[in-house]
């Protein structure tokens, strides 16, 4: 099945409360029940994405992560047994006045239905799905590492956890927390909570990989003649020396003042990258002595 906008197939807004998706839900099923739609391979289309649209929208957990991680992501988590699981079909549509219900979606979802409907899905243990969390880390705290207190919702009800930032995590890495996501079934394990990290820019560096980098600007007559400037490191400032006769845009590096790898001690390196200064305008002796220079071949 293409993976439509659930909220777009039901035609409710994202903000939706539960009894108006309900109620969405219930006007469309009666629709494109296939009681009323026999020989209809549209209608029939259009009704199983209704019923797969509610049983994420119904489900309080399965929703927060449909609204986290959109379309896409979701699916990346839940297959559709995750979807359909403790979904319960027959009384859904025992509760709306129509029978039928667990033979319709067994021909409907295929031969992995049992009796029983959603429910029958596992006899034997199963594990719980794994749960995903995006938590913003500021640009030194993922340097340096960190502590964070994350909230999420966990089989229906909201939790928090303070958990351990590595140092040197990077934007896109993934923390696991064993056992943190939903409840298994049937004495099966729980799944696994994973954490997003979604790294904060900093005002001085940017960074790839373990390497940063920051930019500074200095005055052509001391790119002619050579300077020491003072740098910001992540321990602190440093003092460099620039080499008379540096070329604008030229990196100098110092080793091992960067970022360290992600579960490793080594480090990466901090590139300087030297810009060089041209007045906008300049005074009359200025203008004479870059004049002069010009004639000296400067």
């Amino acid at each position: 099945m293409a993976q439509r906008d659930y909220y777009e197939i039901l035609g409710v807004d994202k903000k939706a409360p539960a009894d108006e998706i309900k109620k969405a839900f219930r006007k469309l099923a009666v629709k494109y029940h296939p009681d009323r739609n026999a020989g209809d391979a549209a209608a029939e289309e259009k009704f199983k994405e209704i019923n797969e649209a509610y049983a994420v929208l119904s489900d309080p957990e399965k929703r927060q992560q449909y609204d986290a991680f959109g379309s896409s992501g979701f699916h990346q988590q839940y297959s559709q047994e995750d979807i359909f699981r403790n979904f319960d079909f027959s009384g859904t549509f025992k509760d709306m006045g129509m029978g039928g219900g667990e033979d319709i979606f067994s021909r409907l979802f295929g031969g992995a239905f049992s009796r029983g409907g959603a429910r029958g899905f596992s006899r034997g243990p199963r594990p719980g799905a794994d749960l995903s969390l995006a938590v913003e880390v500021g640009f030194r705290e993922a340097a340096n590492g960190c502590e964070k207190q994350v909230a999420f919702r966990r089989n229906g009800s909201r939790e928090e956890l303070k958990v351990k930032i590595p140092a040197g995590v990077d934007n896109g890495s993934r923390i696991r927390i064993a056992g943190k996501g939903s409840a298994g079934e049937n004495g099966g394990p729980n799944g696994d909570l994973y954490l997003e990290v979604k790294l904060a820019r900093d005002p001085v560096f940017t960074r790839d990989g373990g390497d940063l980098f920051v930019e500074r600007t200095i005055r052509f007559s001391e790119a002619c003649l050579g300077i020491s400037i003072e740098v910001p490191t992540l321990e602190g400032d440093k003092r460099i020396k620039v080499p008379a006769g540096i070329q604008p845009g030229t990196k100098i590096r110092l080793k091992g003042c960067g970022v360290k790898a992600l579960g490793s001690n080594a480090k990466g390196d901090l590139y300087i990258k030297i810009g060089i200064h041209v007045p906008e305008g300049l005074n009359s002796s200025q203008k004479k002595l870059v004049e002069e220079l010009a004639k000296n071949g400067l």
